[in-house]
């Protein structure tokens, strides 16, 4: 049945294109504090990272996440598997390793049949059998629109927590994934997206980001994230803002999916990207419309940013190898001025 269903029709908004602009969360959050301080809460709102963690005592943590978002896919399968992706890998971006999954599903029943839902829950199990976790539940609403997602319980050493904000001057800056998927998914939609470039976005936004763990025990790396549906930009800004530092972007380094450019040319930009920019463009210094679309395209299930002190960089390198997984260097770290908090060159 899956075969014949194009869930991209029923997608008002993208995978990770769907979340709300950086500005607006901003200002949902902020009228959203509690008074009441928990001393055992390590990481919460107020650093803009990718879980939550609690010390649960013992030199352990708990972290937890959760991510949903509507079809950025046509295939009920593939539009599970990288959600799941997606969801545990924001454990892995904190360092943590992935104890249990719960799903989140929305299904407009009258548009979609249930037996559609049944492929898109296989798709997530099949992520989660790979990460050896259980999808151990979950819960579901009848909605407008199809959305899916996890919830995901990790944990990690008290000691081994990378965050965002922890990013230091000097550091060299790395991403794991080539940029571009919303150029990609959005190509789909208009109908001009080659068969081998979906291929790949596919293919990355299904890698899960297990070199998380590993890169925990590396004390030379001092900040760490994923890149998702803020963009590059968006995330090396909070991770610029956060840290009190600068972070210099080398354009030329930035790797991008084969055929981005031709994207970008024919104008496959997403919404998301143009809210973004309207989010947090003035911490960033001026840039060409073809950086624009790439830098602050919308990802899905992106590579990890890594902030890495120079004498840890080979350390990193080796890990990667063993891991299996690309290791670009982008840019690097300098003192913080302020004002500017990520700098184009």
């Amino acid at each position: 049945m899956g075969e014949n269903i194009r869930l991209t029709q029923f997608s008002p908004g993208a995978g990770c294109g769907c979340k709300i602009a950086p500005k607006d969360l901003e200002e949902i959050l902020k009228s959203s504090k509690s008074g009441k301080i928990f001393e055992n809460l390590l990481v919460g709102n107020d650093s803009k990272d990718d879980a939550a963690v609690l010390d649960i005592g013992g030199g352990r943590a708990i972290v937890s996440t959760t991510d949903f978002f509507t079809p950025i896919v046509d295939n009920p399968y593939d539009f599970g598997r990288v959600a799941a992706t997606n969801a545990i890998s924001d454990i892995y971006a904190m360092g943590g390793e992935p104890l249990m999954a719960i799903a989140i599903l929305g299904w407009p029943l009258d548009k979609l049949p249930a037996s559609v839902a049944g492929e898109v829950v296989s798709g997530a199990r099949e992520v989660c059998d790979q990460a050896n976790i259980p999808l151990a539940g979950g819960h579901s609403i009848n909605s407008a629109d199809p959305i899916f997602g996890l919830a995901v319980t990790g944990i990690v050493e008290v000691e081994k927590v990378k965050k965002n904000n922890g990013a230091q001057e000097g550091c060299k800056l790395f991403l794991t994934k080539p940029l571009g998927i919303g150029l990609v998914t959005t190509a789909e939609k208009f109908g001009v997206a080659r068969e081998e470039d979906k291929a790949e976005a596919l293919r990355l936004m299904t890698t899960l980001n297990r070199p998380g763990i590993a890169l925990s025990s590396v004390e030379g790396v001092t900040a760490m994230t994923d890149v998702t549906g803020f963009g590059l930009m968006g995330h090396a800004a909070e991770m610029a803002e956060g840290s009190g530092v600068k972070i210099v972007v080398e354009f030329d380094k930035v790797p991008r999916i084969a055929g981005a450019d031709f994207y970008i040319e024919q104008e496959c930009i997403p919404g998301g990207t143009h809210r973004n920019f309207a989010s947090y463009g003035h911490k960033i210094s001026a840039m060409t419309e073809k950086q624009k679309a790439l830098l602050c395209d919308p990802q899905t299930s992106g590579g990890l940013l890594i902030a890495v002190k120079p004498d840890s960089i080979s350390k990193v390198s080796e890990i990667a190898k063993k891991e299996n997984f690309p290791l670009f260097e982008i840019g690097y770290i300098e003192k913080g001025n302020g004002t500017l908090w990520v700098e184009i060159k």
